[in-house]
């Protein structure tokens, strides 16, 4: 155990940050106005971290995709008291926001942090695109791999990438359990995915939960393919590092425009190159707090009992490999939320 390792020391703000986020948004689940639910996400994330003893840096951040509140690229957050730890953080308030404010299932709020070791820059890698091309798999293909097992390859066909996979876990084909967002980019992909005759399941929003299913035991999910949110890569990069799970990741410009763009900011050997999981998130630090809104695969979300509220979080860190599930119950009598909008405590 490393002496004196900042992460023991403010992974369960992390996991005060998401809970609180869940527990702000619930007046708004189901209400269809996304913004506004973004909104008491960022003002609940922000209250907490404004009373946490830590130097943070936003290095990957959501909101300007979509227009919506959100907390930024280069935003600082918490104290910086001279000598504290320092942080890259990566967040997504809500992950699956058009879920929450329809009602339905699949949204969570996150957080994922890497101590930034002192003489370095970054410890996580902003992708510059809206979205990437992204195949995240399970600790049991990682290992596979390690013992001589053909690469995975991104840009491979399904029908080649598929029987990997099955060999991987023990499987046929036909046993494999798929899933990707639905969305009309992925036609070819869900005709191939049926083809090769693998089950399929198909989410309207939420990519984070189906990206890290895979890497736990108890989900059903095998794979994850597909295009989707670039922030939600590294917070999901972040989580299979303390899993044991992989991912391929690379940019995925939307058209031209966004390509001529994004070769401004960096050269083409780096808007093609395909990241693994360690080029993401470096080193072996990296903390990943969720917690569940509404029910997903990765967690139940909030349930209210009379006065109680209870809130089901996952905190997982990579230098232990430790994976805590976190039920708690909150007495709405007593409960408070301090938010940054006024700097004051809140009932919920």
């Amino acid at each position: 155990m490393l002496l004196n390792d900042p992460e023991r020391l403010v992974e369960f703000e992390f996991v005060r940050a998401t809970e609180n986020a869940a527990l702000n948004v619930l007046h708004w689940l189901g209400r269809g106005d996304k913004e506004k639910a973004d909104a008491a996400a960022c003002d609940a994330i922000y209250g907490v971290f404004d009373l946490v003893d830590i130097c943070a840096e936003v290095a990957i951040g959501e909101g300007i995709k979509d227009n919506a509140p959100g907390i930024f690229v280069g935003e600082k957050l918490g104290k910086w008291t001279p000598g504290s730890p320092r942080f890259d953080i990566a967040l997504d308030p809500i992950d699956g926001t058009t879920n929450l404010a329809n009602g339905l299932p699949n949204s969570i709020s996150v957080i994922a942090a890497s101590h930034v070791a002192p003489g370095e820059a970054r410890a996580m890698k902003h992708v510059a695109s809206f979205y990437s091309h992204k195949l995240a798999y399970g600790p049991a293909v990682v290992r596979a791999i390690a013992q001589g097992m053909e690469p995975i390859a991104l840009h491979d066909p399904l029908e080649k990438t598929l029987p990997k996979i099955a060999q991987a876990l023990g499987k046929r084909v036909p046993e494999l359990v798929v899933v990707l967002l639905n969305r009309p980019r992925h036609t070819e992909l869900i005709a191939t995915v049926r083809r090769c005759g693998a089950a399929l399941r198909l989410i309207g929003d939420g990519d984070i939960t189906a990206a890290v299913a895979p890497s736990l035991p108890d989900s059903g999910v095998d794979l994850y393919c597909g295009i989707g949110g670039s922030p939600e890569g590294i917070l999901t990069a972040t989580a299979l590092k303390a899993l044991g799970g992989g991912m391929l990741l690379q940019a995925w410009p939307r058209d031209d425009e966004e390509r001529q763009r994004l070769l401004k900011e960096m050269t083409m050997e780096e808007l093609e190159r395909i990241y693994a999981v360690e080029d993401l998130v470096k080193g072996d630090s990296a903390v990943f707090s969720a917690t569940g809104i509404s029910d997903s695969s990765l967690l139940p979300g909030v349930k209210l009992v009379g006065n109680k509220a209870i809130t089901h979080s996952i905190l997982m860190r990579a230098r232990s490999q430790t994976v805590r599930y976190i039920r708690a119950v909150h007495d709405l009598g007593t409960k408070t939320i301090h938010l940054r909008s006024d700097q004051q405590d809140h009932k919920i």
